[in-house]
């Protein structure tokens, strides 16, 4: 028995409209701004992510540990994402010399524009995930939307969400206060 197309068309609406709840250009409404920081006791490991980078080579969290990370969601497309950019550059290079590593994760974009973006707007570099798999992974405390960006500690667990664009002024105590922690 085939879908009639009727049923169908209702189907793939319903389908594109989950796809863009969960990977559309979040809005950076203070309303509806949530920061999570998550207590050194009750965090849980992050997932791997791992992938190519848009200027070439790979990348491993893996690699990191024993340094705080930076994962921002964006993509080139996303208005939030391009007001967000020199902000997340400032905290990058205020905070890299006490252990802080920044990496992107760009998705549900275009490999040439995402390229050209990184280039222009970010010294640090940006995973290349155009499905959009890597925000999948994490389940415990998933980026909601573009942009959102998660603060790995020292010991690869997440510790902090920012589920929406962010700031200077939010992004660096945050990132801070997780750079300050001792590793255990």
């Amino acid at each position: 028995m085939t879908a009639r197309p009727h049923s169908r068309r209702a189907v793939l609406a319903l389908a594109g409209a989950a796809a863009l709840a969960l990977t559309g250009c979040g809005v950076d409404d203070a309303d509806t701004a949530v920061v999570l920081r998550i207590p050194p006791g009750d965090r849980k490991p992050a997932p791997a992510v791992t992938g190519d980078l848009l200027a070439g080579g790979g990348y491993d969290l893996a690699a990191l540990r024993g340094k705080v990370v930076v994962l921002n969601f964006w993509a080139s497309w996303c208005a939030p994402c391009r007001r967000e950019a020199p902000d997340l550059e400032q905290v990058y290079q205020a905070t890299k010399a006490s252990g802080v590593e920044f990496v992107g994760v760009n998705h549900r974009d275009d490999r040439d524009k995402a390229k050209a973006f990184e280039s222009a707007k970010t010294s640090y570099p940006s995973i290349y995930d155009p499905a959009g798999r890597l925000a999948l992974r994490f389940t415990e405390i998933p980026p909601a939307g573009t942009p959102s960006t998660l603060i790995i500690d020292r010991q690869g667990r997440v510790a902090a969400a920012i589920r929406k664009a962010t700031s200077v002024a939010e992004l660096t105590p945050i990132v801070q206060e997780i750079a300050a922690e001792q590793a255990s």
